[in-house]
C-alpha cells in the first residue's frame, strides 16, 4: 500500500504494507530494520531509543543503507517510543542514512516531512540476510522458574507463564495502552529503558506490570544494547523497578543475573508453570 502508514510497532506489518513508508514506534535496532527490509518498504522512520550502548538504537541506518532503503530515526527527547502517532505528531529526526539524505531527509526535520520525502524512493527489492531473532534459555534449575532471553517482547509464549523473561525490547507501552505491557502472566519481565526519554515513555510498562502483579524492571540505556537480550543479561544495570521488584530484592544499579537470583529466592513457594 503506497503512502505513509503510522504504527506503534513494526512487528504489526503485513503483506499489504509493501511499498509503503512506515513510521513505527519501534526502536531503530537491527531486528526492526530486518522487518522493514523483508516487508519491502519504500522507507522507514523508527525511534532512536536514546542511542544507548554501541549506538544500537540507530543500527537500522547502516543496515538498511546496504539494502538501498532510506531510513531515519526520531530523537528520544522529541517523541515517545512505542507511540507511532506521537512520533508523527511531534517527533524530530535525529539521524538519517545516506539513502534518506539523498531524498532530502535531515536531522531536525519533522517526522512527517521525512516520511513524505521517502515516498520518492522505489520500494526495496533486495532480500536481507537471514535474521534469526534469538530466544534462548539463560538459567534453569530444578524446581525454580526458568529465565528466558527474548530479543523482542513479541516472542513471549504461553509457556512463559510464571517464568522470568529478559527482553531486548523497550520498556514503553505501545500507544500508551496498558494491555500491551506483556501478553502472558510471567513472574518477572526486564526491559531496556531506551534512554527513558520524553514523558518517561521508556519505562511506562512498569506501572501496567505492577497493576497485574508482575515484577518489572528496566536496564539503563547505556548499559546494554537495545534489541539484544544477551547484552541486557550480560551487562545491563537496573534503572527503574516496580514496587514488586523492590519487594523481591531488586535495587537500582543491580545486574540482571543478580536481580533474577533475588526474584527466584524471594518468590520461592509460588507455583510456576
Amino acid at each position: 500500500m503506497a503512502g505513509v502508514r503510522v504504527v506503534d510497532s513494526i512487528t504489526k506489518l503485513d503483506a499489504g504494507d509493501a511499498g509503503a513508508v512506515i513510521v513505527a514506534g519501534s526502536h531503530g535496532g537491527l531486528f526492526p530494520a530486518y522487518l522493514a527490509a523483508v516487508s519491502h518498504l519504500r522507507g522507514v522512520v523508527l525511534h532512536d531509543a536514546g542511542l544507548g550502548l554501541d549506538q544500537a538504537g540507530i543500527a537500522c541506518l547502516d543496515y538498511l543503507d546496504r539494502l538501498g532503503m532510506p531510513a531515519a530515526t526520531i530523537g528520544h527527547l522529541t517523541a515517545r517510543i512505542g507511540d507511532g502517532n506521537d512520533m508523527a505528531a511531534r517527533g524530530r529526526v535525529s539521524h538519517v542514512n545516506r539513502a534518506a539524505a539523498a531524498l532530502g531527509c535531515a536531522p531536525g526535520q519533522a517526522c512527517r516531512a521525512a516520511a513524505e520525502a521517502m515516498l520518492k524512493a522505489e520500494p526495496a527489492s533486495a532480500e536481507p540476510p537471514p535474521y534469526e531473532e534469538a530466544r534462548f534459555l539463560l538459567r534453569q534449575k530444578p524446581g525454580e522458574p526458568a529465565v528466558w532471553g527474548l530479543d523482542s517482547n513479541s516472542m513471549v509464549r504461553p509457556g512463559d507463564a510464571g517464568q522470568i523473561v529478559v527482553t531486548g525490547s523497550h520498556g514503553a507501552l505501545l500507544g500508551g495502552k496498558p494491555e500491551s505491557a506483556i501478553q502472558i502472566a510471567v513472574l518477572a519481565a526486564i526491559y531496556h529503558d531506551a534512554g527513558i526519554g520524553i514523558d518517561r515513555a521508556g519505562i511506562s510498562r512498569l506501572p501496567a506490570l505492577e497493576a497485574r502483579g508482575i515484577i518489572g524492571a528496566t536496564v539503563a540505556g547505556d548499559s546494554a544494547r537495545i534489541g539484544d537480550a544477551r547484552s541486557v543479561w550480560q551487562s545491563g544495570r537496573l534503572s527503574a523497578l516496580t514496587p514488586g521488584a523492590e519487594r523481591a530484592g531488586g535495587r537500582l544499579g543491580m545486574s540482571v543475573p543478580d536481580f533474577a537470583e533475588a526474584v527466584i529466592r524471594n518468590c520461592k513457594g509460588e507455583v510456576h508453570h
